[in-house]
């Protein structure tokens, strides 16, 4: 028993002795860490630091898109993902709750900002074992105005989380030019905004901007502690990309495709406005569109058809065709021939009269009938092989290197001696519209060929660095001289007895151009199709013929013609007046506006109406007087100001206020009432007045709701084109000017 017990005591020494040891070297250790501060080389500050560390990425914004004159396109703004926390844990140690509390309550709240019922999002708040929930499509893409009202109903456990969102706020704007970006997550699992079409892809890497960072000390539950020091490196932003486009123009151009596309519903349609004399693109759109904000229509059309798409282009190819000719000495406009038939071979080729033709008639004469005939004959003038190489100095079947993606580079069919002749009148060979129009600027300026581009210029947020586009000479393919004969026998197509573009005269302006019905290939195989709609038409023009400074070009497919309308008339719909409100917002003065008088306006402010519409009518004004008082207290235009004859001056009378009659009014003579008065319009349409809600002599107020409906001329009865400045169907204030000039445009 003795043994035993001294065994026992013997054991518990040696363990004693164990665990000593163990004891020991622990609170050696422990000294050790305290005096050296280091555990196996790591620094135990460090250690502990990194505990409380916390990274914030600091996003970049993507850069904006605007118009030449900073008008914004495209810009980036935030909205917000929603999330419930749903674990209880994530508020213990806390004074306030960090999860969902009130759960019937948080699903009432959030029904009335979200497009769920009440019932869905109480069954997304009790599921059960997770962390936290999301609310689906409902819950995603929220609006800064949305999240601060759901924040302000302080119910606890919601969570945002933001994200940078692309906004278009023009809507459908060159929608296919400027492109549109969408979030996408990377391979890094960053998500960012990704171009995807258009400028926004073709420049996403000078868009794209660099995130920076923010690193802070924390504690368990992200807030950031007191007295923390932080390190941040900035963010670098996006480049902003001003395009060469006008808003205006492009929303000339946006409202009257809207309007035509839904009268004759083409397959599809393409117009572009451009600068000749420096190939910017001055505006740009087709139909179908879509919005790229929503994305609604995009299923429709995914291609960018002035530039990636190829078609024949019918007898608008004859300008380059009499380009060529003129160059080369061949076309004598005084010169006759017989019209009606030209056989290749054994091939006839056919007057577009059923070969029937005019007679013997002087080349000019084709030109203006847009004779298939006339063309063959004056390429057996200039030889195959010369013009062909007219067609590639003109920069045809290769690409003209537009500041845009995927440009297609179209075909010179020319392998067989019928092709090369369909070629000369624009059957067989196939162009891109940007083609086209590179190959128009040396037609209209004086030889001398320029690249088409769309960005102006690239500013770097960051360092201010900017980097402009020059416009670029692509080739000189004809002499001055032959550019402006071309011009002038262009004219003729416009302004001849017979010429084929009648339809595309405007009243005060010279135009040269050139119409063109295109045959379209057979879907099936074998010839073209035939019908009374399967064409492409289309037109070219250029104004002032003399010195253009703007050319456009329309394209339409397959419009859905019915009784006596035609091709042609559906082409002109869209170009006469888009080119004439162009023309009129750039100031380029047409010949009726050259003959008028500017001068600057006199105040008549303090003098009776009777006397200030004496005294403006004489300087073949056009007094319009609101009001019923004996005294004249406001005038627009304000004196000093640069007036032309015709135009309105807005008179404001003490006393009342009374409305004038403005039933046939452009809409910026409209604008121009409400602004003198104070009281704000509601105008629906475009074009002039059809209707205003108050009648005319009504007395008005700033509590007042007026309703103006404007609309096309056609649409308007007795429409008041052009009275003399002064004069007027009833009195003064129904006088329209304007509405056959264009000057409140000019002046505005």
């Amino acid at each position: 028993m003795k043994k035993r017990v001294g065994n026992m005591r013997r054991g518990a020494l040696v363990l004693f002795i164990i665990f000593g040891v163990i004891f020991l070297s622990v609170i050696g250790r422990f000294f050790y860490m305290q005096v050296v501060g280091d555990v196996n080389g790591v620094p135990l500050a460090a250690k502990a630091a990194q505990q409380h560390l916390r990274s914030s990425v600091i996003e970049a914004n993507r850069g904006s898109i605007l118009d030449q004159k900073g008008e914004v396109i495209a810009k980036d703004t935030a909205s917000y993902t929603l999330a419930a926390v749903l674990d209880p844990k994530q508020s213990q140690g806390t004074k306030t709750p960090h999860h969902v509390v009130d759960k019937e309550k948080t699903a009432k709240v959030l029904a009335k900002y979200l497009s769920l019922k009440e019932a869905d999002v109480l069954k997304k708040l009790k599921t059960k074992d997770l962390f936290q929930v999301e609310f689906g499509k409902a819950g995603k893409n929220l609006s800064a105005e949305v999240k601060d009202k759901i924040e302000a109903e302080k119910l606890p456990g919601l969570i945002f989380t933001k994200q940078a969102q692309r906004f278009y706020p023009n809507g459908v704007f060159a929608s296919h030019l400027v492109g549109y970006a969408q979030q996408e997550e990377g391979k890094d699992g960053v998500t960012k905004l990704i171009g995807k079409m258009g400028i926004e892809k073709a420049y996403n890497s000078i868009l794209t901007g660099k995130n920076g960072k923010i690193n802070y000390d924390a504690d368990k539950y992200g807030y950031i502690l007191p007295n923390t020091k932080s390190a941040v490196e900035k963010a670098q932003d996006g480049s902003n990309i001003y395009l060469t486009l006008d808003k205006k123009i492009q929303t000339f151009l946006e409202d009257t495709l809207n309007t035509v596309d839904a009268k004759y519903n083409p397959k599809n349609m393409m117009a572009v406005v451009m600068n000749p004399k420096t190939g910017e693109i001055l505006a740009m759109s087709q139909r179908d569109t879509f919005n790229p904000t929503t994305k609604e229509g995009l299923s429709k059309e995914w291609a960018d058809l002035p530039v990636e798409t190829t078609y024949e282009p019918g007898s608008v190819m004859k300008i380059f065709s009499l380009a060529s000719a003129i160059d080369l000495g061949v076309y004598n406009p005084n010169a006759y021939y017989q019209s009606g038939t030209y056989n290749v071979g054994n091939i006839p080729i056919h007057d577009h009269n059923a070969g029937v033709g005019w007679g013997s008639i002087t080349y000019r004469e084709g030109v203006e009938r847009s004779s298939n005939v006339a063309f063959a004959k004056l390429l057996a003038g200039m030889g195959p092989d010369k013009f062909k190489t007219y067609l590639q100095n003109f920069g045809f079947g290769k690409k003209t290197g537009i500041d845009l993606p995927d440009e297609a580079s179209g075909k010179i069919l020319y392998d067989h001696k019928i092709e090369q002749v369909t070629t000369v009148f624009g059957q067989g060979t196939t162009v891109s519209m940007m083609q086209m129009l590179q190959g128009a600027t040396a037609i209209a300026s004086d030889g001398k060929m320029k690249r088409p581009y769309v960005v102006s210029k690239i500013v770097n947020p960051n360092t201010g660095e900017t980097v402009e586009t020059k416009p670029a000479v692509t080739g000189q393919p004809i002499s001055a001289t032959t550019a402006k004969k071309t011009r002038e026998e262009l004219r003729n197509v416009i302004t001849g007895e017979v010429g084929t573009g009648k339809l595309y005269a405007i009243e005060g302006y010279d135009i040269a151009g050139k119409t063109g019905t295109s045959q379209i290939p057979n879907p099936k195989g074998g010839g073209y199709m035939t019908g009374n709609n399967n064409y492409i038409f289309s037109f070219m023009g250029m104004a002032p013929a003399n010195d253009p400074e703007l050319v456009m070009y329309v394209t339409m497919q397959q419009p859905q013609l019915s009784g006596s309308e035609t091709g042609g008339k559906a082409v002109s719909e869209v170009f006469n007046p888009v080119m004439k409100n162009s023309l009129q917002y750039l100031n380029i003065k047409s010949a009726d506006t050259a003959k008028l008088k500017t001068a600057t306006m006199d105040s008549v402010t303090g003098k009776t109406p009777e006397e200030v519409k004496k005294e403006l009518t004489a300087k073949k004004l056009v007094p319009v007087v609101i009001g019923n008082g004996k005294k004249i207290v406001q005038q627009l235009p304000q004196p000093g100001e640069r007036i032309l004859e015709g135009q309105r001056v807005i008179l404001m009378t003490e006393g009342d206020m009374t409305i004038p009659d403005m039933r046939d009014w452009a809409k910026n003579d409209v604008l121009k009432v409400s602004e003198i008065t104070g009281v704000p319009f509601d105008v629906t349409g475009s074009g002039y007045v059809l209707k205003q809600s108050a009648s005319a002599g009504s007395v008005i107020n700033d509590k007042s709701k007026i309703t103006i409906t404007l609309a096309t001329p056609d649409k308007i009865p007795n429409f008041n084109k052009a009275p003399v400045a002064g004069e007027s169907k009833k009195d003064s204030t129904d006088t329209s000017v304007e509405e056959a000039t264009g000057l409140n445009a000019l002046l505005n």
